[in-house]
């Protein structure tokens, strides 16, 4: 999100503002532990990934904003990489698990996004999405907000995430809980488990 951070106001204060959550439901989701790596793409401070750390063989955090990337503590051990999620710069398969936690809506071409997800997560591997569920009243109006606000988020309901990537051929399951929605999704040629 560099544009909602033009002149590095938001990076230094993030954390303070987005308070870091409960992570559990995730792990147990993303089929943690694993011995492979872990990919957080939006991953911005870091503020889920470095509770993730010891789950994965190793995690590494994308985010489009370098700023966001510097206020990630030095001592947490991630891997950081300045990238659009939508062009990841990471070979086809190089994570057994892929996550993204309340950044998908924030992702200009949502599509490409999804099949980026796809395509670095390997086979057997999963991805997961975590979104505010637009289906609550409280988030629509947070969407509203940010719509105010003139941010480009897009919120879509879970089934329109579930179904895009299923047209990239995934399998696809959703869960939800209180005001969030997680849509998990395993390459083609994986099985459920």
């Amino acid at each position: 999100m560099p544009w909602l951070d033009h002149f590095g106001l938001l990076a230094p204060l993030y954390d303070l503002v987005i308070r870091s959550r409960e992570t559990t439901r995730l792990a147990d989701l993303a089929g943690l532990p694993i011995q492979g790596r872990l990919l957080d793409v939006g991953g911005g401070t870091g503020r889920i990934a470095r509770f993730l750390v010891g789950q994965a063989g190793q995690v590494v955090v994308a985010d489009e904003s370098w700023k966001m990337l510097s206020h990630t503590p030095a001592k947490a051990p991630l891997r950081l990489a300045a990238a659009h999620a939508e062009r990841l710069p990471f070979p086809g398969g190089g994570f057994e698990c892929v996550i993204m936690v309340d950044a998908f809506h924030h992702v200009q071409d949502q599509q490409q996004s999804l099949a980026e997800l796809l395509r670095v997560c390997a086979v057997g591997g999963r991805v997961v999405i975590e979104e505010p569920d637009i289906m609550h009243f409280g988030v629509r109006l947070v969407a509203l907000g940010e719509r105010l606000a003139l941010m480009r988020s897009r919120f879509r309901r879970a089934e329109e995430i579930a179904e895009s990537f299923r047209s990239l051929g995934a399998a696809v399951s959703i869960y939800r809980q209180d005001t969030t929605a997680w849509i998990v999704a395993m390459p083609a040629g994986a099985s459920s488990g």
